[in-house]
């Protein structure tokens, strides 16, 4: 069996979870409700607080299916428990973020603002400057891991990090791989 399919997902007392016989997964919390269609296939039980997840047989395909519909129903519990959070930050001399309304206002060397509005279900919120690296700070918090994934890419690739000043979008904790001038700024003498 798959070693994460097969690990059983703990379901905390205020989360309500409920399936139909078509496997249409619905999750209840304390931070709203998510929905999420599974294989057929798969059987879902749920006991002592414990949800497991297995499948029919070991065909190739009930066993890639297997891992995957397990941690998107983790996915969705731990979504309406706790939440999710990407952090990014925006390095560069002028390059700056705020909030307005709802909305993300972004400054990232364009010759205009550029606006950035949440789906529903997602929250944004600027952190400040960091006094050390001097970047701001940006937040992007959902319930939907995939959602709050995919919206902080496309604040990313606003203006993805370039290699030389490691200017740009990035990450919280990404590493850029820098790259070193022109040789012909080093110096020395010419022959």
């Amino acid at each position: 069996m798959s070693r994460i399919g097969r690990s059983p997902i703990a379901v905390p007392p205020k989360v309500d979870v409920k399936w139909t016989d078509k496997n249409f997964v619905t999750v209840k919390g304390p931070k709203g409700e998510l929905s999420q269609q599974i294989d057929p296939e798969l059987a879902l039980q749920l006991e002592n607080g414990q949800l497991t997840v297995s499948r029919p047989s070991d065909s190739r395909e009930h066993r890639s299916k297997h891992g995957l519909y397990r941690t998107l129903v983790n996915n969705m519990v731990v979504g309406v428990t706790t939440g999710y959070t990407k952090s990014l930050e925006i390095h560069g001399v002028g390059y700056r973020a705020n909030k307005v309304g709802n909305n993300l206002v972004i400054l990232v060397g364009y010759s205009h603002p550029i606006e950035v509005q949440p789906p529903a279900g997602v929250t944004f919120s600027v952190d400040g400057v960091d006094a050390a690296t001097k970047a701001t700070k940006i937040s992007v918090s959902g319930i939907d891991k995939q959602l709050v994934g995919a919206v902080a890419a496309e604040i990313r690739r606003l203006r993805k990090p370039e290699p030389y000043k490691g200017k740009g979008i990035r990450y919280a904790n990404e590493k850029i791989r820098r790259k070193a001038g022109k040789a012909g700024k080093v110096g020395g003498k010419k022959k």
